[in-house]
């Protein structure tokens, strides 16, 4: 499993309502895909203009070539397309051993 992290920095309220209806949209492509094993959008709290998207994927592989190759992606990309030039980071990064002892479930 790879994890990929998506920062983004939006300053406008208005715009980060929709960012988040856009998101919850292009979220439902993300649960048809085989390649993606989960995902989180979290809004900053000591910087409201920041949010990060966190998505599993089975390996960078899969999700490169497979869930932007696929069907999936279109409607995806077209949901969030808007916000492409809001990103500041968007990279892949591997799990180390160190996770909570119950692995993280609240």
């Amino acid at each position: 499993m790879i994890v990929e992290y998506i920062r983004y920095r939006i300053a406008e309220a208005e715009r980060r309502a929709d960012f988040e209806k856009a998101y919850a949209a292009a979220a439902l492509q993300l649960d048809l895909a085989p390649q993606c094993l989960g995902y989180e959008l979290s809004h900053g709290v000591e910087e409201p203009d920041r949010s990060i998207l966190r998505i599993e994927w089975t390996s960078v592989e899969d999700h490169e070539q497979g869930f932007r190759g696929g069907p999936q992606f279109p409607p995806f990309l077209e949901a969030i397309r808007p916000y492409i030039g809001d990103i500041e980071e968007m990279k892949h990064y591997s799990r180390t051993a160190v996770v909570a002892a119950d692995g993280g479930v609240a």
